[in-house]
């Protein structure tokens, strides 16, 4: 005899988006197997999870509920289930969903999805059928959606650079657009294509400054409002080495492994390192690649630590910007982990133009931020470390290690370029904009004391 056991399908039971402050904004029950306050359990266990401050991890279950949820700009996209679901489904459904949202919004804000409510509300029921995942191209997507995005005002931010060396900037707003304003009926909207060069660093120093490890995950994406959708020709470094470098000059870029979009086509990738595609609506990301080795790290911190006495630490933290001195590292902030003991911390600091620090006391760090660190220039700070216990070897290796956060833009790390980016388009009218942006980020950058 052969018995079948009944199993759910895998997906979602219920889908929200919370606010900052805990209001459920977007609910959809899809299958009506789980009570309603679920939204208000997650809230709690997000900010204190199991009874501490500690923030939870992405997924978790609590009394037979798995929880997944990914934080966009404060929102939570939650996701809820019964079941044993895939936690790698989960997590890239929820992904897909803010992505969508941002492209028929515009901005992925509160605002924006409280004005946009009822448009929000029509995609996730052609989204999850059931908590089926049916469809998550925004392109394809827009046959089913009839209500008209609602536009956002636009806030001042960071520009993007033209990379046809015309020095010419546009806001980073320009691409805080709904796609349907894109190529809808009876508005008149530039030709614009936006391309993103995004470079996640890891590394890790010894107290000499030297590499122990480091990495590079990196990403181009792209996001256009070309009319007609035309053929887009993108050519990257001509000396990009993919795996193994076989011999290959010093010089080259290297890239240990990386994936392309569905849509690229690699007819001229061998000879001349092109990409051909037909962008599709939203942003989408073209390439990922991961990069590991050596290169030239923006930021070297050398730590020294002394005892002054048995109650006191002094600590002085020396940090070099090995970064052209046109190019700039911003928001960068460095904490510094001190021991449980530890009284107060004090530093030589003063006042400094867009400097400033702080000791947080219930986290046992301090933190020295600086608005704007330059290139080819070196920054310092000495810290005064108030112990109530004698110094002990374990209390000073409680000291450190010394973690890093900067974003600094119109950089690359790896050396990864747009040398151009050509609209085969035969109509010699069609004049569009082409903007590129460079931008590298911090994912762990950290020096050992």
């Amino acid at each position: 005899m052969v018995l079948f056991l009944k199993k759910h399908p895998m997906g979602f039971s219920q889908f929200f988006v919370i606010s900052p402050r805990g209001d459920t904004i977007i609910r959809k029950n899809c299958r009506g197997d789980l009570p309603g306050d679920t939204a208000d359990i997650f809230f709690h266990e997000a900010r204190f999870y199991q009874g501490t401050h500690q923030k939870a991890p992405p997924i978790f279950n609590l009394d037979g509920i798995s929880y997944f949820y990914q934080q966009e700009n404060d929102l939570y996209f939650l996701g809820t289930c019964s079941g044993n679901m895939s936690p790698c489904l989960g997590a890239e459904v929820l992904h897909r969903i803010a992505r969508i949202f941002k492209d028929y919004c515009g901005v992925l804000t509160e605002e924006s999805i409280r004005r946009n409510f009822t448009l929000l509300y029509e995609l996730i029921d052609e989204i999850l059928d059931y908590g089926i995942v049916q469809e998550t191209s925004s392109e394809l997507l827009k046959a089913h959606v009839f209500n008209e995005p609602v536009e956002m005002s636009k806030s001042k931010l960071k520009n993007f650079k033209v990379e046809m060396g015309s020095g010419k900037t546009t806001p980073s707003t320009a691409t805080d657009k709904p796609i349907s304003f894109a190529r809808g009926s009876g508005k008149k909207q530039k030709n614009e294509i936006f391309v993103d060069i995004f470079e996640r660093i890891t590394v890790t120093f010894n107290t000499n400054g030297y590499t122990l490890n480091s990495q590079i995950d990196g990403s181009i994406q792209m996001k256009s409002y070309l009319s007609g959708n035309p053929e887009l020709k993108l050519a990257l470094n001509e000396d990009l080495v993919i795996g193994a470098n076989n011999g290959t000059n010093y010089s080259s870029v290297r890239m240990d492994d990386c994936n392309f979009h569905e849509c690229v086509r690699f007819d001229e990738f061998e000879n001349g390192r092109a990409l051909l595609l037909y962008p599709p609506d939203g942003e989408f990301t073209v390439l990922n690649y991961r990069i590991n080795g050596e290169f030239r790290c923006p930021f070297r911190v050398f730590p020294f630590l002394e005892s002054t006495n048995l109650y006191r630490q002094e600590l002085l933290i020396k940090v070099r910007a090995d970064i052209p001195e046109q190019n700039y590292g911003g928001n960068v902030v460095i904490t510094v982990p001190v021991p449980e003991c530890t009284t107060n911390v004090t530093s030589d600091l003063g006042k400094v133009p867009g400097q400033s620090c702080e000791y947080v006391a219930n986290k046992q760090e301090y933190y020295w931020r600086i608005k704007k660190f330059q290139g080819a220039t070196e920054q310092q700070i000495r810290l005064s470390i108030l112990l109530s216990k004698q110094s002990t070897e374990s209390i000073r290796k409680e000291i450190g290690p010394i973690a890093m956060k900067f974003e600094i833009p119109m950089y690359s790390v790896s050396n990864v370029q747009v040398k151009y980016l050509r609209i085969l388009e035969d109509n010699k009218s069609y004049n569009p904009y082409r903007w590129v942006r460079y931008v590298t980020r911090s994912e762990s950058y950290v020096c050992r004391l």
